[in-house]
């Protein structure tokens, strides 16, 4: 005969299941021994004080999958990945930033260059004849 006990045991059971699997059903499904709690129905004080063992086998479980559940594990990935992209992305940015800017100060420098050769040309009194493209 099931005893109170016994119901507890299987309800905390359970509930570590569907929290690592990710799909808690009564939780947030946060990783934690409260969220723990929520999800199996019982007090966190029931978890902690009469149910330790299994309190400990979760905190066991959640830190062999680095407190992300498995079923949220590939999508941890894809975050870091993401991130790593990020990071490159900037790096390229913040160098073709600083290409563009030497690019604006040679066209600068041409202008510059030009508008005085342009100038020195009309107060020359030798003028060139202009090209005619063929």
């Amino acid at each position: 005969m099931a005893t109170d006990r016994d119901a507890e045991r299987d309800a905390i059971t359970a509930a570590i299941q569907r929290l690592l699997d990710g799909r808690p059903t009564r939780s947030t499904g946060a990783l934690t021994t409260l969220q723990l709690a929520a999800e199996a129905g019982v007090k966190r004080w029931v978890l902690t004080h009469k149910h330790v063992d299994l309190k400990e086998e979760f905190t066991r479980r959640k830190s062999e999958a680095n407190g992300i559940p498995p079923a949220f594990q590939h999508l941890h990935a894809r975050a870091i990945e993401a991130e790593a992209a990020s990071r490159a992305l900037r790096k390229d940015n913040d160098r073709l930033r600083e290409q563009v800017a030497v690019y604006a100060q040679v066209i600068h420098e041409l202008r510059t260059e030009l508008d005085r050769c342009t100038n020195n040309a009309q107060r020359s009194p030798i003028r060139s004849l202009p090209i005619r493209a063929t």
